[in-house]
């Protein structure tokens, strides 16, 4: 057992130990126990991940409206990103920095701006890669800095 020694167990998991126990004591053949009390019905338990009518993390059963959200995300990402990468560029550019960084920020910015294209084009899964490649490559340009 690894951990602290006067660590002690919590209230959450002294009761979840204690129903275990008694769980298993239960008969499913005894009538003095209420079989409904004991069963959950899964029909009851709400799973919000599998909820389709809130939000974004609802699938849909058209797979159209599915591609043409991760269209709308690499395009959107890779814009920004893009963006942000300019805007480094020209910030790393304006002050004393060596001619490296703004030249990785640019060029991040570039495969960003690239995988914008590709993600517009339907070719996301390539675009996800290139997005990860540029914000690598402005990553290793900040590390010049």
């Amino acid at each position: 057992m690894s951990g602290r020694p006067d660590s002690g167990t919590g209230p959450e998991t002294a009761d979840s130990e204690a129903a275990a126990g008694q769980d298993e004591s239960v008969d499913p053949q005894d009538e003095s126990v209420d079989p409904q009390a004991a069963s959950v019905d899964p029909r009851d338990a709400s799973d919000d991940l599998l909820d389709e009518s809130d939000g974004p993390l609802a699938v849909s059963d058209d797979p159209w409206e599915d591609a043409r959200r991760a269209r709308w995300t690499a395009v959107g990402t890779g814009a920004a990103l893009t963006l942000a990468g300019l805007a480094a560029a020209l910030l790393r550019l304006a002050r004393s920095a060596p001619a490296l960084v703004p030249a990785a920020y640019a060029g991040g910015a570039a495969v960003c701006a690239a995988a914008a294209v590709l993600g517009s084009r339907g070719r996301t899964r390539r675009a996800l890669w290139l997005l990860i490649a540029g914000v690598m490559v402005m990553a290793l340009g900040d590390q010049f800095d």
